[in-house]
């Protein structure tokens, strides 16, 4: 033991050192930031898109390459640079690189938007320099009046409630405008907008809660009805603001979801209640976690802290949704009875057909999971010791 000060003497000069050139490289990225805030500029008035995967490949393998000639670790720095590239790019849609100066600012209703989902809508249309209004039940404007007097009307509530709000606001959106929604199911509010309304229609699926910290790569499924200049307005909107178009009809969309939200939902809330009802706590269970264990369950705890409501009606009202469950309960049954009668070989052939259906994106995902948990473990070592 020492009973040297770590607050005073070499090591302080030390630690007084790195802040020194800590606030450098802040003062560095500012720099940087205000680069990238002319280039916006410079892309937008010459309407090139912000992001180029190839730039940033030869900048990656440059950074990199440098990095290893200073004795650096490339991995490290790949991480630290792909981040500051999301910051660029993310500056570069808040400055609104992609949108052409001709763009004309439109009115949009958020119908829904005091919700969570409404707020970030209202964020991403106002970033592109839109007009946006929102109607809620609480809200001063009166959800009728703003379907009325809007160019754009998004239908952003619950699900349960989506066909009734159609069919009442429906009527009164102009023919000129676009009715458009962002549920998670698409066949019946599609079917709904299409019956109860003159003017152009669009579905749309947001791949992504309220709280993301950037839109930048976010995906969105958008499910074309009827006229197709709005349709190419909503197409240039989303990828103004970086995300990743999918486009899909509504039967393949529902789908779709049956297998990415269903069954992907179905299988985290079956984990959650088979641990509640293990007897042992969670925190004793994290005393022995694994890597992998500690990415799952923070999975589940965070699908467990939101809503049911939300959860809810994603799993009940897709068609598909009988269907997907039906084959996680005959797998999990096959598995069961496997692991039951010690059967090895019938093990490793689950194995092979699995690994035979992920093909080459296996390796994909031992990389990128592999980096997930090195971040993960980083993130929690502080974690305390319950």
């Amino acid at each position: 033991m020492t009973d040297e000060n770590p607050d005073k003497g070499p090591l302080m000069e030390l630690r007084q050192a790195l802040d020194a050139l800590d606030r450098e490289l802040l003062d560095l990225l500012s720099r940087r930031m205000d680069i990238v805030a002319d280039i916006a500029a410079r892309k937008r008035s010459e309407r090139v898109r912000i992001r180029d995967l190839a730039r940033e490949r030869r900048v990656l393998d440059d950074r990199c390459a440098r990095a290893v000639a200073l004795g650096l670790p490339a991995d490290s720095i790949e991480s630290i640079w792909r981040q500051l590239m999301l910051m660029s790019r993310e500056r570069q849609s808040e400055l609104r690189a992609e949108v052409p100066p001709d763009v004309e600012p439109r009115r949009i209703a958020i119908i829904g938007g005091e919700g969570g989902m409404g707020r970030s809508l209202d964020r991403l249309f106002s970033d592109l320099g839109h007009e946006v209004v929102s109607a809620d039940l609480e809200t001063e404007l009166r959800p009728a009046d703003a379907a009325g007097a809007a160019d754009v009307v998004v239908i952003s509530v619950p699900i349960r409630e989506t066909r009734a709000v159609i069919e009442q606001l429906g009527p009164l959106v102009r023919a000129d405008a676009l009715l458009m929604d962002v549920t998670s199911i698409k066949v019946d509010p599609m079917e709904a907008m299409l019956s109860s309304s003159n003017a152009s229609v669009l579905g749309t699926h947001p791949m992504f809660g309220p709280g993301v910290n950037t839109y930048q790569g976010q995906r969105v499924v958008i499910c074309p009805g009827r006229g197709d200049a709005w349709l190419e307005w909503a197409r240039q909107m989303f990828s103004a603001r970086g995300l990743v178009i999918t486009e899909a009809s509504p039967e393949e969309h529902d789908a779709m979801m049956a297998i990415v939200q269903v069954l992907h939902h179905f299988k985290t809330q079956v984990l959650g209640l088979a641990l509640s009802r293990t007897g042992a706590t969670l925190e004793e269970t994290l005393r022995f976690t694994s890597p992998a264990y500690l990415l799952e369950t923070y999975v589940t705890g965070r699908h467990f802290a939101q809503a049911p409501e939300l959860y809810g009606p994603i799993e009940m009202l897709n068609p598909d949704s009988e269907r997907v469950i039906g084959l996680f309960r005959e797998a999990a049954e096959n598995l069961a009875d496997i692991l039951a009668s010690r059967d090895q070989a019938a093990f490793d052939d689950v194995f092979a057909r699995v690994r035979a259906f992920f093909g080459d994106f296996t390796e994909e995902a031992l990389d990128q999971s592999g980096f997930l948990i090195d971040r993960l473990v980083e993130l929690s070592a502080g974690r305390s010791s319950p």
